[in-house]
């Protein structure tokens, strides 16, 4: 091959790579899959080296290499079409100069609702959250308020640089304001809980539990740098609702974790529905999608639900990560044009390792005298939801590849049936 058609493929390669990289995937998958997609181009020795940041790509040991940054993240429906992409070119359903031109289309597509829609779409994704994770009625109403407050930060945050920086600690400490008032007041009860639905979308809970996958998966440098980026923000949150408590004289009984419980069962559901619609406004992934990523809600929810009856938070973050990371592979599987992804990562708002995160750090900061306690419980399960992740994922791998095996075992009567269908779907990327 010729150095320009080399690095052709080096482009197209390191393109997706950072496509991949910014839907979210850990490190070691991208990798991975990465590989895969260079050996179906002809290239078995590509030498990949994926980050947070770049990637940074050869096609042979003490070949050129070629570099490419990753700019920001990208919606939900976008990751869908990094995984078409990937797909198609594993299946040789697309040539390299169409999959290049796509992939450096997907950062100008627009979403698809208007901005207003979206807007509605964060309101309902914190009220979903907040019939979860304190259903009362008041609590959930001034959620829903708040929510509306942080959305207009956000929005202005996408105009002004200097509030960008600081969205963390100023949505933190408004929306703070807003609750402890309200506690002050005697209108709502378990403050703490109430703040954290309208913040959910912000904190960095998926970024956290990646970085510790990472970190057990021995991508030492991509897990640690996540790692210290989330908990940054986790801190830069806990900045301002701690600024925010100074203001109120609210007795230390009032900042407790305290979960109120007015409603009855059907809040559970309803939420899990409001929170599937408002990620279909917000994130935009196609409509088809949504009944997959309701399903692999209910599927952690349930899990996590459970554990947590039988046993505690440890045990239902364990089981409830390893519902989520097993359900959306083998939806994946079954349905091999579903990208596994997009169903799996809104799974992360329901698990809330963020809001837990500035739950606990928090708490720390009002009552120092139970440092230890609460420093352990955050690490014990937001480390219980990695390590579900990975025993999610190895138990879905394990039982995808008896699904190939199984289908590879058909009577030779239904592999010539198969034969004659219009897609080849026997080769289910990941």
């Amino acid at each position: 091959m010729d150095e320009r058609a080399a690095q052709e493929v080096r482009t197209l390669l390191v393109h997706l790579g950072t496509a991949m990289v910014a839907t979210g995937q850990p490190i070691n998958e991208v990798e991975d899959e990465l590989a895969e997609v260079a050996l179906a181009l002809g290239h078995p020795d590509a030498q990949i080296a994926a980050g947070p940041t770049g990637v940074t790509l050869a096609l042979a040991s003490g070949a050129p290499a070629t570099y490419e940054g990753v700019t920001g993240s990208l919606r939900l429906d976008q990751s869908a079409q990094v995984r078409g992409i990937r797909r198609d070119l594993l299946r040789g359903g697309v040539d390299g100069p169409t999959a290049l031109g796509l992939l450096l289309a997907l950062r100008s597509q627009p979403p698809r609702y208007p901005v207003w829609l979206a807007n509605l779409g964060w309101v309902s994704t914190a009220v979903g959250i907040a019939l979860i994770l304190q259903p009362g009625w008041r609590n959930v109403a001034l959620a829903g308020v708040a929510s509306v407050v942080v959305v207009g930060l956000f929005r202005l945050a996408q105009r002004f640089r200097l509030l960008s920086t600081l969205l963390p600690v100023v949505a933190a400490f408004v929306v703070a304001c807003l609750v402890f008032a309200a506690a002050d007041l005697g209108l709502v009860e378990g403050p703490l809980r109430t703040l954290l639905p309208p913040l959910a979308v912000l904190l960095p809970g998926a970024l956290i539990v990646t970085a510790m996958s990472e970190l057990a998966a021995g991508d030492m440098i991509a897990g640690s740098s996540r790692l210290t980026f989330g908990l940054v923000q986790v801190l830069l949150f806990t900045l301002g609702v701690v600024s925010a408590s100074r203001l109120f004289d609210l007795p230390a009984e009032a900042l407790r974790n305290v979960r109120v419980a007015e409603l009855g069962w059907w809040a559970a559901p309803v939420g899990l529905v409001l929170i599937c619609l408002g990620i279909g406004l917000l994130e935009s992934p196609p409509v088809r999608l949504l009944p997959w990523i309701l399903l692999v809600l209910v599927l952690a929810f349930g899990a996590q639900a459970l554990g947590q009856h039988y046993s505690g938070p440890v045990l239902g973050s364990f089981l409830g990560a390893v519902a989520a990371s097993t359900g959306s592979y083998l939806v994946e599987a079954f349905v091999p044009d579903l990208p596994r992804l997009v169903v799996f990562l809104p799974s992360f708002w329901l698990l809330v390792p963020g809001s837990l995160g500035v739950l606990s750090a928090t708490q720390l900061a009002l009552d120092p005298g139970g440092a230890t306690a609460t420093v352990v419980g955050v690490v014990t399960v937001v480390s219980a939801l990695a390590l579900g992740l990975l025993v999610g994922t190895a138990i879905a791998q394990s039982a995808r590849g008896a699904l190939r095996r199984a289908r590879r075992r058909r009577p030779h009567g239904q592999l010539q049936l198969d034969h004659r269908e219009p897609v080849d779907t026997s080769d289910t990327s990941h």
